[in-house]
């Protein structure tokens, strides 16, 4: 991937397509689970790969790539969220079940779940995803999104609390309907 970046900051287009094709399907689904919206999530996609294009020049290795592609998107998320720009063009039930990532086997749960991280406010939502989703370290995660370690194991701690409390009458009743 690093003759590919350079090549790229030399200008070469397919060197370019190269590092989008490998990295797309990262930012896409970061994008996708923030918001379970397909569109917006292409949409967010296609502007974080036009920055990068537009900044190749400050990309030192694939390593800053993929911090700086993990940045990029997660800050738009966030500001697309808090521009209500994210109305969403079917509901989290209607959306199609991700593909990345285990899901509950118990599909009611797998909707309530999708349906209660996607009510935590943006930037717990934003380390959930990261955590969960993306399989990132703590340490990785406070990189990304440049605050304290302490600062993201706070939001995790209180979001896995809020999704405990919000999912527990679902868990509940699930268990209760089982054979």
């Amino acid at each position: 991937m690093e003759e590919a970046l350079a090549r790229a900051a030399r200008g070469e287009q397919s060197a370019f397509g190269a590092i989008v094709r490998e990295y797309q399907r990262m930012v896409y689904s970061m994008a996708y689970h923030f918001f379970h919206n397909p569109a917006l999530a292409e949409d967010l996609a296609q502007d974080v790969f036009l920055r990068l294009f537009q900044n190749l020049s400050a990309i030192k290795s694939s390593a800053h790539l993929m911090l700086w592609l993990r940045q990029v998107t997660s800050r738009r998320c966030i500001d697309q969220a808090r521009r209500g720009l994210a109305e969403p063009t079917l509901s989290v039930e209607e959306g199609p079940e991700p593909t990345v990532g285990s899901e509950p086997s118990d599909p009611f749960l797998g909707k309530r779940l999708r349906r209660a991280v996607a009510s935590l406010p943006e930037d717990s939502r934003l380390v959930i995803i990261l955590r969960y989703q993306e399989e990132l370290e703590l340490a990785e995660i406070a990189e990304i999104l440049e605050i304290p370690i302490n600062t993201v194991k706070s939001r995790l701690q209180r979001s896995l609390a809020a999704l405990r409390k919000k999912l527990s009458p679902a868990v509940e009743m699930s268990r209760h309907e089982r054979p």
